[in-house]
């Protein structure tokens, strides 16, 4: 089953500063900051419990436009996700859940 979940991203985020001055776009960093604690929650596992298996970013993202992450729970037990913008992929990864807490 997929899950759509927004991921809020603050326009006015201090990373925007320095990323780029004039021609802002929205740090990776942040991307998946918001994704995993998306996951996180919607997994009901701790941060601590996600492993990172692969993130590609494909798209850069502005401030003030709206994205969604579209994640999927595997048979393996990973969990596949997409961050879009409207239908623009803005990155794709998975990430393995494990049971730490």
């Amino acid at each position: 089953m997929i899950t759509q979940t927004a991921l809020p991203i603050d326009p006015h985020h201090p990373a925007f500063a320095g990323h780029f001055p004039g021609n802002p776009i929205v740090p990776g960093v942040v991307l998946l900051d918001e994704a995993l604690q998306a996951i996180a929650g919607i997994t009901g596992l701790s941060l601590s419990a996600c492993e990172l298996r692969s993130v590609k970013f494909l798209s850069p993202l502005t401030p003030g436009v709206a994205v969604v992450m579209l994640s999927e729970v595997l048979a393996n037990g990973a969990i596949r996700f997409d961050i879009l913008a409207d239908q623009r992929k803005i990155a794709t990864g998975s990430v393995m859940l494990g049971t730490a807490v």
